[in-house]
């Protein structure tokens, strides 16, 4: 591509620019013009408003394609517009994985703007090439204050040579790291001992679990355990926690889950918030964290890293843990609306865990006052809700510095495919347990409530929460409410009085809608229908739960009907009666 000049430039075609204005030409995957576009070219649009130029992109052979794998975006404007408008074209293809770097300019029309693929760049006096410069066409040779020329033709790039490239760039990045120590289980006789009938009949007894390879590769799924000592017999500290915890039995996650974690497996777990998959990842953590080779006050960083959607959630996983005093390890839980400082301060101290906001873990990462490669075993909690709170950037900047070869566990209570597109890209041949589904099994309704029992109240908006919050108060209940506009000492106040019986009413938008460890939640009335139907899963989630059962009450209006068919489905297969209206009924 060369700068058509007074006399000269590339051999063009297409739409003339305007007097005055330049056009360059990028470069970028086909399967990436979609997200340039946009739904209903909405976001073509928006790019054009945003940057002042004018930005046109060709599919087709028209572009000189050829019906290669890449498709040439035209960016017509003055310099300051073409360069915002390469900036942010990049920004969206590099919001994804890696493909190779983003766009690439062409170099640039002349001032008769178009597109050329006959010649090489060359500035106003040179160029090589033919075309329909605005001083006519001709034949020149030489440099000018563009330089150089090329043959004619565009050149490809060989994209695989690029992930080659990158793949060999982070090995060399992570070759002096020491090796992670990932195996520390040692199976039970009597669970080496279980027949593939019986494991089917241990899968089916725990609300139907299942357990399946995402690698595609045909492997042993390791058999359940049914007892904590079976899981950490070799672990009597373990074990000695657990009793001072008063637990019982594991639940369907955890008897699953440990087998699989404790041999360094990835691992996936899909269950409902109060299934007990905090326990599930955090006690293997704790194993993990003590078997490794390099003495822990000589790592230079935390070996654990808990991602978390909220600061709640986030606060609950930090307590959860200090409840396991295993060995001295410490844990420390960052997040936004903390106090910084102090958090700072313990973060020099040096802890084995971190539980984090990707926020605000962000924030210490940039200014260098945390590091995480050291990290090698990495949670992300409630994987669902992060990415629907708009977090997958942040998650993938922060996985950059994490080393590849680590142990990655993630927990959702869902699994849609932006959740199903992070596991490919960052956890090996993980498994994946799920227990139930979203047929919601706990809603199963209770005909009489018992004094002290506690009702959850969601709202689709701030302001509505506090408008039935006061209408409540004025009538002589004490009631609490939780959103994002309250001041964080607030927000943990509502939740204290909440969780001790202060209160048996909490009126809440979905800050408080997933992961809260609040015991003998009876009733969710969701005032609002969520904007997804899996909000409503997370929400009738906070009831019914350990084995318990409750009662949801969802108030649905014309604006919600879209989701009518879908509700219907879950309530049928939760064995619900329903009264079927306006003809709706179970797909």
């Amino acid at each position: 591509w060369g700068r058509g000049g007074e006399g000269g430039g590339g051999r063009g075609w297409g739409s003339q620019a305007d007097e005055g204005e330049d056009s360059i030409t990028i470069s970028v995957a086909r399967s990436e013009v979609g997200r340039i576009i946009g739904r209903g070219g909405q976001r073509i649009r928006e790019l054009e408003e945003k940057s002042g130029a004018r930005i046109k992109v060709h599919r087709d052979d028209e572009g000189g394609g050829g019906g290669s794998d890449e498709a040439l975006v035209e960016v017509t404007g003055d310099e300051s517009a073409r360069k915002t408008a390469q900036e942010l074209i990049d920004d969206i293809i590099s919001s994804q994985d890696f493909r190779g770097g983003g766009s690439r300019p062409r170099g640039g029309g002349g001032r008769s703007g178009g597109f050329g693929f006959g010649g090489g760049g060359g500035g106003r006096s040179g160029g090589f090439g033919s075309g329909f410069g605005r001083g006519g066409g001709g034949f020149s040779s030489g440099g000018g204050d563009g330089g150089g020329g090329g043959s004619g033709g565009f050149v490809k790039i060989d994209w695989g040579a690029l992930n080659a490239s990158r793949a060999q760039a982070e090995i060399e990045k992570w070759k002096g790291a020491p090796p992670i120590n990932k195996m520390f289980y040692r199976e039970d006789p009597e669970v080496a001992g279980l027949s593939s009938a019986q494991v089917e009949d241990i899968w089916l007894s725990m609300n139907d679990l299942k357990v399946t390879g995402l690698s595609g590769e045909s492997r042993a799924i390791p058999n359940p355990v049914t007892t904590f000592q079976q899981a950490f017999s070799n672990y009597p500290e373990i074990l000695d926690e657990i009793t001072k915890a008063g637990f019982q039995k594991p639940t369907p996650i955890q008897c699953q889950s440990w087998p699989i974690l404790l041999q360094g497996y990835d691992m996936v777990g899909i269950a409902q918030t109060g299934t007990g998959k905090t326990l599930a990842f955090l006690l293997p953590a704790l194993i993990h964290i003590d078997g490794q080779e390099i003495p822990r006050g000589e790592r230079g960083g935390p070996t654990v890293l808990v991602l978390s959607p909220t600061r709640e959630l986030a606060l609950q996983i930090e307590a959860e843990s200090n409840k396991y005093s295993y060995k001295g390890i410490k844990c420390l839980c960052v997040y936004g609306g903390g106090d910084r400082r102090q958090q700072i301060n313990q973060l020099r101290k040096g802890v084995e865990i971190i539980i984090a906001t990707p926020g605000r873990l962000n924030d210490l990462l940039m200014n260098e006052i945390l590091t995480v490669n050291t990290v090698t075993y990495l949670v992300l909690d409630e994987a669902d809700r992060m990415l629907d709170m708009g977090f997958e950037p942040q998650i993938r900047k922060i996985l950059l510095d994490i080393r590849p070869d680590r142990q990655t566990v993630m927990t959702s209570a869902t699994w849609p495919p932006e959740v199903r597109r992070l596991t490919d890209s960052y956890m090996k041949n993980p498994y994946q347990v799920s227990v139930g589904s979203l047929d919601l099994r706990t809603l199963e309704f209770i005909e009489n409530m018992q004094e002290g029992e506690k009702v959850l109240i969601f709202t689709g908006r701030k302001v509505t929460a506090d408008d039935v919050a006061s209408d409540f108060t004025l009538r002589g209940l004490n009631v609490q409410s939780i959103h994002g506009d309250r001041e964080q000492y607030d927000r943990e106040q509502a939740l204290d009085d909440f969780k001790t019986g202060i209160v048996s009413v909490l009126i809440a938008t979905d800050v408080a809608s997933r992961g809260l460890d609040i015991k003998d939640v009876t009733h969710v009335v969701n005032y609002d229908f969520p904007n997804h139907i899996e909000d409503y899963v997370h929400r009738v989630g906070r009831t019914g739960r350990a084995g318990k059962t409750g009662k949801a009450l969802t108030f649905i209006t014309r604006e919600n009907w879209k989701w009518a068919r879908e509700l219907c489905n879950i309530l049928a297969q939760a064995e619900q009666c329903l009264q079927f209206f306006l003809g709706i009924a179970p797909a």
